[in-house]
C-alpha cells in the first residue's frame, strides 16, 4: 500500500468517525434537553397560547390541598384519528405544567381504558363519553375526571378538537371550581326567560348560555323582578331588560347600592330579544331611567347607535336577490373600542351587540362616569322607530351620516350618590316585612356597571351551541360571556380569569378592505336602488300586459299593440339588468383590484425579490474575484 493510499484510507476513516460522533453527540444533546430543560418553553404563538396566563396562575395558587385528575385516552382512538393523538398531547402537556406549578398539589395520572379494563370501568364510573372505534363495539376514551380531598368531582366527558381553543379556560374553570370551598352568589332579574323554566306555548326552556356560564365560577340565584327586598347574601345583582319594575322593587335595588351592593345592569332602548320565547323579534324598550339618573347616567331616549366601522355583514334581500351589506344597528367591536386600561376589558378581542342604546352623564352628576365601551368615530345616533318592525339594512346604509364623535355603549359608575328615594319606601304598607332602615346616601363609593344592549346576551350574538354526543357544547365566536364574567369577577373583587378566556377569540379585520367596500357601496347602492325600481316596474307592467291576453280555442291571442309593448318590456328588463349586474361588479371592482396585488405580492414579489438579491450578491461576489485578481497581476 502506498503512503498515498493510506493517507486517503486514514481520512476517510476519520470523516466516517467525524459524523459517528457527530450523530452520538446530537442525541445526547436531545435527550440531555428533553430531560434538563422539559420545563423551558418557547411560544412564539399570537396571543401565547401555550403559555400559562396569569388567571390561570392567580388560581393554582389557591390550590391548597392535592387535585387528583385522570386523565384517560385510548391510544386506538389516536391511530384512527391524528387530530385526536395531537390534542391529547396539547391536553397532556398543558396538564404537566398545572402540576409543575402547584408542585404536587395537582397530580396528575394518565391512564389508558383499554376494553374490559378496570381503567375502563372507572371511566365509566366518572361518566366519561365513550365513541366507537370497530366494528366489535369497543369504545375509545378521551376524557377527564379530577377530585379533591372531599371527593368532589368535575369531569370533562370527551375531549372536542373543536374547543381547543378554550383549552386552558375549560381546564382552569375546572380548577377552579375544585379548589374554591363556596361560590360567590350572583342574583339574576330579569323580564326576559333568561332564567329559563316553563314558558306558555314554549314548554320548559334552558337557561340562556350567558347564564350557564355565569353559573361556572359563580352561584347564581334567579330573583323575581317584582321583589320587595333583595337579601344581603347576594354578591352582585345582575339586571337584565328591566321593565314594568314596582316602586318597592326600584326600591330594593336602590337600597342595595346605597348599603355597598354592586350592581351590573343590560339596558336597551330597542331590545329585539324581547320577543316570545325570548328570541330575536318584536323589539321593546327598558325601563331603568329613574335609577339611572340618580347614579349619574341615562340612557339617550328613542336613540340607537349606529356606526360604519364595526358594522356587522348581514345577508339582505333586495328585489329577487340576496346581497350582503353592512347592517350599521348591529356591531362587532374590537380592542380599539374598549378601555383596555380598565381590568374587565383589557383582554377582550371580539364583542357583538344589537341596536345598543347610548349612554349620557347627566348634567351635575357627582358620580363618575367612565366609558368601558365606544363606537368609532364614524357613528350616528339613530331613530329608535328605525328598528321597530323590519328594519331596511341597506336604507340605514345609504343614509347614514357620521357624527364625528364617540358614542358610549357601557360605562363604569363609580363615587358617591344620593338615593332615588330620599323620603323613603314609596308604599310602606306594600312590604312589612322590609327593613324599616331607609339609607339616604350611599355607604362609600357605588360600584355599577351600565352596559346599553340587552340583545348581546341572547346565544344568536355570540355562541355557536353543538351537540357532542348527547350533551350541548358552547363554542363562542365572540367574547360577550367573557365580558359579563370578567365584569360580574371585577365586581365581586375575585381573581380574574379574563386574560385567558379573552384570549381564545380571534379576529382580523381588514380595515383597508373595510373602508374601500363601504366608499364603492356609498357611490353605487343609491343606483342600485334606482335600477331594482325601475326593473320591478318593468316587471309589473309585463305581468299586466300579459294578463289581458285573449284565449281562444285553447291558444293565446294578442293584440299587436300589447305584443309589441310586451317585446319592449322584455327588451328593456334585458337592458336594466345588464346595468345592474354592471353596478355590482363595479362594487366589487376596487376590492378584486386589491386582492390581485395581494396575491401578487404573496405568491410572485417574495421569490422574485429573493431571486434578485441572489443575482446581486453572486455578481458582487464575482467583481470582487475578478478585482482581486487583477490587483495580485
Amino acid at each position: 500500500m502506498t503512503p498515498k493510499s493510506f493517507s486517503f484510507i486514514s481520512r476517510k476513516n476519520s470523516l466516517l468517525a467525524a459524523i459517528g460522533l457527530s450523530l452520538v453527540l446530537f442525541l445526547a444533546v436531545n435527550i440531555f434537553s428533553n430531560n434538563a430543560f422539559r420545563a423551558l418553553q418557547l411560544d412564539l404563538t399570537e396571543g401565547s397560547l401555550f403559555t400559562l396566563s396569569d388567571g390561570t396562575r392567580k388560581v393554582l395558587m389557591k390550590v391548597e390541598e392535592p387535585i387528583v385528575v385522570r386523565l384517560y385516552f385510548s391510544p386506538i382512538l389516536g391511530e384512527q384519528s391524528p387530530t385526536h393523538a395531537r390534542y391529547y398531547e396539547r391536553v397532556r402537556e398543558l396538564l404537566e405544567q398545572y402540576a409543575n406549578l402547584t408542585k404536587g398539589r395537582f397530580q396528575l395520572k394518565l391512564l389508558n381504558p383499554e376494553p374490559f379494563s378496570d381503567h375502563e370501568d372507572s371511566a365509566v364510573s366518572f361518566g366519561l363519553t365513550g365513541v366507537p372505534i370497530n366494528d366489535a363495539g369497543d369504545l375509545g376514551y378521551f376524557g377527564l375526571a379530577a377530585s379533591n380531598s372531599t371527593d368532589d368531582t368535575q369531569i370533562v366527558p370527551f375531549f372536542s378538537p373543536e374547543r381547543e381553543a378554550f383549552l386552558e379556560y375549560d381546564l382552569t374553570k375546572l380548577t377552579l371550581a375544585l379548589a374554591s370551598v363556596k361560590k360567590t352568589v350572583v342574583g339574576v332579574m330579569s323580564t326576559l326567560p333568561i332564567n329559563g323554566g316553563f314558558l306558555r306555548g314554549s314548554g320548559n326552556r334552558p337557561r340562556w348560555t350567558v347564564v350557564e356560564q355565569i353559573n361556572d365560577f359563580f352561584e347564581v340565584q334567579p330573583i323575581a323582578p317584582d321583589t320587595p327586598v333583595i337579601e344581603n347574601d347576594i354578591s352582585v345583582l345582575m339586571v337584565v331588560h328591566p321593565k314594568d319594575l314596582s316602586k318597592q322593587t326600584q326600591y330594593a335595588i336602590d337600597q342595595f347600592v346605597m348599603k355597598g351592593g354592586k350592581v351590573l345592569a343590560f339596558v336597551d332602548p330597542v331590545a329585539e330579544v324581547d320577543g316570545p320565547g325570548g328570541s330575536l323579534g318584536k323589539a321593546g324598550a327598558s325601563e331603568f331611567d329613574y335609577l339611572l339618573k340618580s347614579w349619574g347616567v341615562e340612557l339617550r331616549k328613542g336613540r340607537v347607535a349606529g356606526d360604519l366601522d364595526t358594522a356587522r355583514r348581514v345577508n339582505v334581500r333586495v328585489g329577487a336577490q340576496l346581497t350582503i351589506a353592512d347592517y350599521v344597528g348591529w356591531l362587532s367591536l374590537r380592542p380599539g373600542n374598549f378601555d383596555r386600561k380598565d381590568p374587565v376589558m383589557g383582554n377582550l378581542k371580539l364583542l357583538n351587540v344589537g341596536t345598543a342604546g347610548i349612554l349620557d352623564k347627566i348634567k351635575d352628576g357627582k358620580t363618575s362616569i367612565t366609558p368601558l365601551i365606544r363606537t368609532g368615530m364614524r357613528s350616528m345616533p339613530i331613530s329608535a322607530s328605525e328598528f321597530s318592525r323590519q328594519p331596511d339594512v341597506i336604507g340605514l346604509f345609504r343614509k347614514f351620516k357620521p357624527s364625528g364623535e364617540q358614542l358610549t355603549l357601557a360605562a363604569r359608575i363609580t363615587g358617591p350618590a344620593s338615593s332615588a328615594f330620599p323620603e323613603g319606601l314609596p308604599d310602606a304598607t306594600a312590604n312589612k316585612s322590609a327593613s324599616t332602615e331607609h339609607v339616604r346616601q350611599s355607604r362609600g363609593n357605588i360600584q355599577v356597571i351600565v352596559v346599553a344592549d340587552v340583545d348581546m346576551l341572547h346565544d344568536q350574538l355570540w355562541v355557536n351551541v353543538q351537540d357532542l354526543l348527547g350533551r350541548r357544547l358552547p363554542v363562542p365566536f365572540a367574547n360577550n360571556a367573557d365580558f359579563v364574567v370578567g365584569a360580574l369577577e371585577n365586581l365581586t373583587g375575585g381573581a380574574s380569569l379574563g386574560e385567558l378566556r379573552g384570549r381564545t377569540i380571534s379576529s382580523r379585520p381588514f380595515h383597508l378592505v373595510r373602508n374601500i367596500r363601504q366608499a364603492a357601496e356609498i357611490r353605487f347602492r343609491v343606483k342600485e336602488e334606482e335600477l331594482q325600481k325601475e326593473l320591478d316596474s318593468v316587471r309589473g307592467e309585463l305581468s299586466k300586459l300579459i294578463r289581458r291576453e285573449n284565449i281562444q280555442s285553447g291558444e293565446v291571442i294578442l293584440k299587436l299593440e300589447d305584443r309589441g309593448k310586451i317585446n319592449k318590456a322584455r327588451l328593456q328588463m334585458v337592458r336594466l339588468r345588464t346595468e345592474l349586474r354592471d353596478v355590482q361588479h363595479e362594487l366589487r371592482k376596487d376590492i378584486d383590484r386589491l386582492d390581485s396585488w395581494l396575491k401578487f405580492f404573496n405568491i410572485a414579489a417574495i421569490p422574485m425579490v429573493l431571486a434578485l438579491g441572489t443575482l446581486i450578491f453572486a455578481f458582487t461576489r464575482r467583481f470582487r474575484r475578478r478585482g482581486g485578481t487583477v490587483e495580485t497581476s
